[in-house]
């Protein structure tokens, strides 16, 4: 019962409070549809019991906030479904449509206690905002601009967004390091986390920090490992997907999943089922380029050795022409020759007989010309001063003249001419 305090009725705290409890049970006795964030979980393991902060927001800001209860075996139940329809459990940070029933507790306050959740709720939540993401990147004009992108010919310098204790991460290293063919690849760890509302600020931050160093890479990866739809569902948000797709170098994505791809991985330059496949992927633009190369090399090599053997008979042939050539010309030169030293030595022959017929003729007029066949002959010579004397005019009377006879001589002087 209230006291009265100097004419003031006075309520206890409990009093209020076990009014309030009162007024809320009779207000408040269905149970009810109610849509929310479920911001945290906020589940204990030991008790089994959930007590879910849920709130709404807009436009970034929290306008209403409440606690809740999900006890052992109703969060058991709900748990299953989320499992059976969308292949992971139920987590914090999705919008859920649930049934509770609203009550008061002195001593806990006001709460809700969950009693179901509709989970093809939450898939079609995740699914309205894919299309929403989706209209407003087409209506932008950015939702091919990844893929427009020309791809780099051989991918070799790759930033990768993941978390370093992945598991896909583990099986991409595993296959592009320990390939058969000793393709090199270069890769940088971007640490970011991938699951949860949290992951969105955690990848467009790694994308913003890798494109200040744009020009040491080739492509950037975002490689994690598998999931369910509300798991995968960040990957439906507007503003990651734009990250992605405005991004000036081709992002990859192989974020472990085979249905109901994400709008991030379809604004992606190429997205891949799983890491592995996004690693045969890197390695086959290896061989688009190696093969290619490999056989072109064989063919020069073909070609080269071709050329060389046909060069090679070419050569051989016109070798064996030459020599046949040269042994026929040497032949009809030597017999050329061999007629020419016929001709010349018959030539020789008979110049040789007429100049020594013309030496003999020669030799018999000097012969005729000796002054000692003349002298012989009765013959005599006459010189004056040395000089032999022709005509009377050259001697004058007085001078001493010489005659000289085949045998002998005799000096006179000259007393008369005529």
């Amino acid at each position: 019962m209230p006291e009265v305090v100097n004419d003031r009725t006075v309520f206890s705290l409990l009093e209020v409070t076990k009014s309030i409890q009162k007024t809320i049970a009779d207000r408040y006795r269905s149970l009810y549809w109610i849509k929310a964030e479920m911001n945290k979980l906020n589940y204990y393991k030991h008790s089994g019991h959930c007590y879910p902060e849920l709130v709404e927001k807009k436009d970034g800001k929290i306008v209403a906030e409440i606690r809740s209860i999900l006890w052992r075996n109703d969060f058991e139940r709900i748990n299953q479904q989320f499992i059976n329809l969308l292949n992971e459990p139920l987590r914090e940070g999705i919008t859920i449509l649930f049934q509770a029933g609203i009550s008061y507790d002195p001593l806990h306050g006001l709460s809700l206690r969950i009693v179901d959740i509709d989970s093809t709720f939450v898939l079609g939540e995740l699914e309205k905002e894919k299309k929403e993401s989706i209209k407003r990147l087409q209506e932008e004009g950015l939702f091919d601009a990844n893929k427009r992108l020309p791809f780099p010919l051989i991918p070799k310098r790759l930033a990768i967004i993941s978390v370093e204790t992945s598991k896909g991460l583990s099986d991409f290293y595993k296959i592009i390091r320990n390939n058969p063919w000793d393709y090199y690849f270069e890769t940088t760890l971007y640490p970011a986390l991938l699951q949860g509302d949290k992951s969105i600020p955690s990848i467009i931050k790694q994308l913003a920090v890798i494109a200040e160093r744009i020009e040491e890479y080739d492509a950037v990866a975002i490689i994690r490992g598998g999931g369910g739809e509300v798991g995968l569902s960040s990957y439906n948000n507007y503003n990651l997907a734009k990250a992605i797709a405005i991004f000036p170098i081709p992002v990859l994505t192989g974020i472990g999943h085979s249905t109901n791809e994400t709008v991030s991985e379809m604004v992606s330059y190429k997205n891949a089922i799983t890491p592995s496949e996004l690693a045969d992927f890197l390695i086959q633009k290896y061989h688009n380029f190696a093969i290619p190369l490999d056989q072109a090399q064989e063919r020069l090599h073909t070609t080269a050795k071709n050329k060389f053997s046909q060069e090679n008979e070419k050569l051989q042939l016109f070798a064996q022409q030459m020599s046949w050539n040269s042994k026929a010309l040497l032949k009809n030169e030597s017999h050329s020759i061999q007629i020419l030293i016929q001709r010349l030595n018959l030539f020789s022959q008979h110049l040789l007989k007429e100049q020594y017929a013309s030496l003999a003729h020669l030799s018999r007029m000097v012969k005729m010309a000796d002054p000692t066949l003349l002298l012989k002959r009765g013959f005599s010579i006459t010189y004056l001063n040395g000089r032999a004397l022709t005509h009377t005019a050259q001697v004058q009377e007085g001078d001493q003249i010489e005659t000289t006879f085949f045998e002998g001589r005799i000096i006179s002087t000259v007393t008369s001419k005529n």
